[in-house]
């Protein structure tokens, strides 16, 4: 092999490694803004809770056992998918796709379940328009089904690429990241479920 080509791959390589490094990064600069998104509406919902508009309050209208199942459904879509990177660092891209395709089918139950909940809040009258609470407390839940929705599509662009391309390192760190994203979700659910549904029935 001549030196030109050597010195070819290895400024492929160099420009590779940046690009993930710089995706990384730019990774992390997004969740911080969403960080920063989501204070604000946890604020916002803090600020406007008691503001029912002689409407209904938190204890009318959550029902803690339904969002307790929705909540089982987005935490045991976060082992799956860390499962599912079990399978990604060994690069067993069969196992990976099972594993990814039942975390994508816990999160679309949590959808469809936050969904049914937004459809029968409204249907008695109590959507976002009727008081502040409502509508501080459809935005938050909202963004976050809004965000969670994001990663299924995200996940099946994913699931897509380990099928067509198989565990490139690449395909790999797009998954980190998605990873990553996934769990953030999580753990901005357990914070709203705890604030919102558990204390707002209190």
């Amino acid at each position: 092999m001549s030196s030109t080509t050597l010195t070819d791959h290895s400024e492929s390589d160099h420009h590779s490694h940046d690009a993930t490094e710089n995706a990384a990064f730019g990774f992390w600069l997004y969740l911080m803004t969403d960080c920063i998104l989501f204070a604000s509406l946890f604020a916002t919902y803090a600020v406007l809770y008691q503001n029912t508009a002689s409407g209904p309050g938190g204890p009318e209208i959550f029902d803690l056992p339904y969002v307790f199942g929705e909540t089982m459904f987005l935490l045991v879509s976060a082992f799956t998918n860390g499962v599912a990177m079990s399978f990604v660092y060994k690069k067993d891209r069969q196992k990976a796709v099972f594993w990814l395709i039942v975390t994508a089918l816990l999160g679309l139950g949590f959808i469809v379940m936050e969904v049914h909940e937004f459809i029968h809040l409204i249907g008695e009258g109590n959507g976002p328009d009727r008081s502040g609470f409502l509508s501080a407390f459809f935005g938050l839940v909202g963004t976050h089904g809004a965000h969670v929705s994001i990663g299924l599509i995200w996940m099946a662009v994913m699931i897509g690429q380990l099928l067509i391309k198989g565990v490139t390192p690449k395909v790999s760190s797009r998954l980190i990241r998605l990873s990553l994203f996934w769990h953030f979700l999580d753990i901005v659910w357990v914070c709203l479920f705890t604030v919102v549904y558990f204390f707002g029935v209190a």
